[in-house]
């Protein structure tokens, strides 16, 4: 096959081959950033020795039996594939569903979400001193409807005084996550998903601070977190953690990831920020 495609490239090498080398780079190029940092890249590394030896023992032996398994083993893998990277692609999709190329970002209302800010700095601060326990989820873009699902449905205004009541520890909501979504809080004691814990610099962080991890890992959305143990304040976000962030420094991280996000012209510069954020690549 290798042959055949080499003297195909010899012989009608032109625009159209040069084409098709460029759409092969580029996929190859957006499935390693898709399985960069996974589990994934252990186990496709030990596919692809495995591959290797086995096409290479096909080749070089005279077995048709061998052979023939070898050949039926691709159309197998053509199955097993999707289904052994099942957690990468939706996490592909997801972020290409969230990526938004060619389609405006919602209108924002600054005053609704200015106030948001405010709520939750307000709230955020006072656990803090109370060393009271707390995790706000502010949806963004991606819609976390099977999260709020798992909590109690409350659809109310957002004010830092319903915040605080929640996360009172005599109350039956303490107990979970609150998620905003549309300026209002639209559940409280909501399950997360915890994040796996490779990446994790400090192997102590208690559950809220993996679930803090766990939903900015698979969605946009931007999470607070308040230690119940130490009453630090932490911003997570794109599946990192902010930690021991002062009050100041709490509303200026909040305005930036959460604040008013204006309809932008489609320009060549921010076609490719988005696609550096879809794929989370850091700008250079």
């Amino acid at each position: 096959m290798c042959g055949e495609l080499c003297w195909t490239f010899e012989a009608n090498f032109g625009i159209a081959a040069m084409l098709d080398i460029f759409v092969v780079t580029v996929i190859f190029f957006l499935i390693s950033f898709l399985l960069r940092g996974t589990q994934a890249v252990t186990l496709l590394r030990g596919v692809l020795i495995l591959v290797l030896i086995i096409g290479a023992a096909a080749a070089v032996l005279p077995l048709v039996a061998f052979r023939w398994l070898f050949g039926n083993i691709v159309t197998a893998a053509a199955i097993a594939i999707p289904v052994i990277f099942q957690p990468e692609l939706r996490r592909f999709f997801e972020r290409l569903g969230r990526a938004g190329l060619w389609i405006n970002q919602r209108p924002v209302d600054p005053a609704l979400r200015a106030k948001v800010i405010e709520d939750v700095f307000q709230a955020a601060t006072r656990l803090s001193e109370r060393r009271q326990g707390a995790l706000i989820v502010l949806e963004r873009q991606g819609a976390l409807q099977e999260y709020i699902d798992t909590g109690v449905l409350m659809e109310s205004e957002i004010s830092a005084q319903l915040l605080l009541t929640i996360f009172w520890p005599k109350t039956e909501l303490h107990d979970g996550a609150a998620i905003i979504r549309n300026n209002k809080i639209a559940a409280a004691a909501c399950v997360l998903p915890l994040s796996s814990g490779r990446n994790l610099t400090d192997r102590k962080l208690g559950t809220r601070h993996r679930a803090a991890l766990g939903i900015s890992e698979v969605s946009d959305a931007v999470c607070v977190v308040v230690s119940e143990e130490t009453g630090q304040v932490s911003v997570a976000n794109a599946g990192r953690l902010i930690r021991k962030i002062e009050a100041q420094r709490l509303r200026s991280i909040l305005t930036s990831l959460y604040g008013e996000s204006r309809p932008q012209r489609l320009t060549l510069s921010t076609i490719a920020g988005r696609i550096r954020r879809m794929f989370g690549v850091a700008a250079s």
